[in-house]
C-alpha cells in the first residue's frame, strides 16, 4: 500500500509559477502527476520512472518540470509560466510500467492516488 499526501496548491494569475509537491511512502516503477479539469477527464501530466526518466503531456511541455526527491521521498511539479487552462485539481499517482512496452510512464498503470491539491490560474 502506497500513501501519497499532496500539497502546494493555490491561486495564482496567469504567467506565474506554483510547485505541487507529493509526500509518498514508497516510490514505485512509475509516478506522475494527474489532473481533472470541471466536467473533463483525468489526463496524465507528468510522469517519472524509477530512471529518472520523465515524460510530459504536450501542453505542459517547456513549463512544467517533475522530479523526485529521495531525501525528502516526494514528488515534485514545478510549473512556471502557468495558463488559465492549467486550472483544475492536480493529483498524485502511484503505479507500474504500461503493458505495451515501449510507451513511457505517462501511460503507466497507476492504482494509487492522493486525494487532490487544487490549481486555480486567473487571467
Amino acid at each position: 500500500q502506497v500513501q501519497l499526501v499532496e500539497s502546494g496548491g493555490d491561486s495564482v494569475q496567469a504567467g506565474g509559477s506554483l510547485r505541487l509537491s507529493c509526500a509518498a511512502s514508497a516510490y514505485t516503477m512509475c509516478m506522475a502527476w494527474f489532473r481533472q479539469a470541471p466536467g473533463k477527464e483525468r489526463d496524465g501530466v507528468a510522469a517519472i520512472d524509477s530512471g529518472g526518466i520523465t515524460s510530459y503531456a504536450d501542453s505542459v511541455k517547456g513549463r512544467f518540470t517533475i522530479s523526485k526527491d529521495n531525501a525528502k521521498n516526494t514528488l515534485d511539479l514545478q510549473m512556471n509560466s502557468l495558463k488559465p487552462e492549467d486550472t483544475a485539481m492536480y493529483y498524485c499517482a502511484a503505479g507500474s510500467r504500461p503493458l505495451n512496452y515501449g510507451a513511457t510512464c505517462l501511460w503507466g498503470r497507476y492504482n494509487y492516488w492522493g486525494q487532490g491539491t487544487q490549481v486555480t490560474v486567473s487571467s
